[in-house]
């Protein structure tokens, strides 16, 4: 396993995402479910998600050396591969892929890989650095965390969601498999203003040894997990909203852009999206408090997930703001959150890109 100053195996990165949920959802299937009440919980959180594999961010000329040829050169790893085996040694980690590397002689070895929907082998024949160790000379990333926003709680199952989009690896795209990851406590200690052409972001420090709960799954719709800490999150449940029943007009967000301290934001739902336009999108969010334009500019990264309130209902979460305009940005419904996480079910959730959009 290879890694430089710019790429590490273990990289924190702020969710500068590109991603989007794509799901079809049947309103006649929706409306047989009965009404859910769930805490909207708005508070921003450390998020680490760890691979369930070791993720092929690029395939350097050189090993780490410098001098000694990457022998992945050719063999048809591609930057985006996700290595789960090298020979017959299982591989979920970075520590794994060190490991198996200590059982190598320079032969040529199957590296199995998972690459999309499918699974890729290809033979690579590691060699000796200047270190005296084996090696694939490639930089590869097991690991990412971040600043995300937990939308809701669901205290009957102990269950949280939060962002509103997957979590992708920052240079290939890639969505993350989840072995195990966690969320916790954060402090926004300052804010990097959007603007046109230049999102904003959350800037806070947190400490995974505080943690909130866990991580589980990673979909097109939000991370869930469970939460461990006894005293999160205060607040009371309030009913939540059908896809259907969302409509232009007033809206409000929470969030939370300072310290530990979540506020309600005025906001407006500016569209409501149906039918294909739908695609990764629910509705178009404006957010016209003054109070929050000033702190952020507007929607910023990091504040993914910040549930949105309508006609005093949980409706959905904030999730991608516009390049063009950060007072703007797309919001997924909480009925497509909640299928994610398994309180309704629903038709699958596949992952989808956007050019013109950047994950809260």
């Amino acid at each position: 396993m290879e890694s430089n100053k710019k790429i590490s195996n273990r990289i924190t990165v702020f969710f500068a995402l590109v991603c989007a949920c794509l799901i079809t959802t049947s309103a006649h299937g929706a409306e047989s479910e009965r009404p859910v009440s769930l805490i909207p919980v708005g508070r921003a959180v450390g998020i680490r998600l760890e691979s369930d594999g070791v993720v092929v961010v690029g395939i350097p000329d050189t090993c780490s050396d410098g001098s000694t040829p990457s022998p992945s050169k050719g063999s048809g790893l591609k930057a985006g591969d996700i290595i789960t085996r090298v020979g017959s040694i299982p591989v979920s980690s970075g520590e794994d892929l060190k490991n198996a590397m200590k059982d190598q002689d320079g032969e040529p070895v199957c590296v199995q890989v998972r690459r999309g929907s499918g699974i890729a082998q290809c033979m690579v024949s590691p060699r000796l650095t200047k270190s005296g160790e084996y090696s694939l000379g490639l930089w590869v990333r097991d690991a990412v965390s971040g600043i995300g926003t937990v939308t809701f709680y669901d205290p009957a199952t102990n269950t949280y969601g939060a962002l509103g989009h997957a979590v992708n690896d920052s240079d290939t795209g890639v969505v993350l498999p989840v072995r195990g990851g966690a969320i916790s406590r954060v402090s926004v200690t300052d804010v990097a203003k959007g603007k046109s052409g230049a999102p904003g972001q959350l800037r806070g420090s947190f400490n995974f040894d505080d943690r909130l709960g866990t991580v589980v799954a990673n979909t097109g719709c939000g991370i869930f997990g469970k939460i461990t800490a006894p005293e999160f999150p205060a607040g009371n449940a309030i009913k939540t909203a059908r896809e259907s029943e969302i409509h232009t007009g007033s809206a409000s967000i929470l969030s939370n852009v300072s310290g530990g301290e979540v506020r309600e934001y005025t906001a407006e739902i500016s569209r409501v999206y149906s039918g294909g336009e739908a695609d990764g999108r629910s509705m178009l969010v404006t957010i016209t408090d003054p109070a929050l334009t000033e702190i952020t500019g507007g929607i910023v990264q990091g504040m993914s997930g910040s549930p949105i309130i309508q006609d005093g209902r949980l409706i959905g979460a904030v999730t991608h703001v516009l390049i063009s305009d950060p007072l703007k940005g797309y919001g997924i419904s909480i009925e497509k959150m909640m299928s994610g996480a398994g309180i309704f079910t629903s038709p699958a959730v596949t992952p989808d890109a956007k050019t013109q959009e950047r994950a809260a």
